[in-house]
């Protein structure tokens, strides 16, 4: 039954894993083509009102993504957290956590930090430069 039950831990984390890769890149590539738009519409034509309203709505769609991005890497930073404190009890029992660092716990507390504020900076110049382009 522990196989099982460690088979379903080690399943779990895959998964929260490839949901993560899911979060990043979508967040990453969302704050680059919004970057680019906004940026070529508030060169192009500073005086259209339609052009100021798209530039509105990719910067709220952006921001709601980029939100969601956040918080899904934040539940998966704190489902991955328990899960390896999980495996860790397991191995104790076992007597096999010798095998396994516990300091990659901190490891990966800090990459998930990292990516986070990835996304926070770009997400931030992705609106911040359309609107200094605009306004100046």
């Amino acid at each position: 039954m522990i196989e099982k039950v460690h088979d379903h831990i080690v399943g779990e984390l895959r998964q929260n894993a490839r949901t993560d890769t899911v979060f990043v890149l979508t967040a990453i590539l969302l704050n680059l083509v919004l970057l680019a738009t906004n940026s070529t519409l508030a060169a192009t034509s500073k005086d259209s009102s339609v052009a100021t309203a798209v530039m509105a709505i990719l910067i709220v769609l952006g921001i709601v993504i980029n939100a969601i991005s956040v918080l899904g890497l934040v539940k998966g930073k704190m489902a991955r957290h328990r899960l390896l404190e999980g495996l860790i009890r397991m191995y104790k029992d076992k007597g096999v956590d010798s095998y396994y660092d516990v300091g990659l716990l901190k490891a990966y507390d800090t990459r998930y930090t990292l990516f986070i504020v990835a996304i926070i900076s770009l997400g931030s110049i992705s609106v911040l430069i359309p609107i200094l382009t605009r306004v100046f």
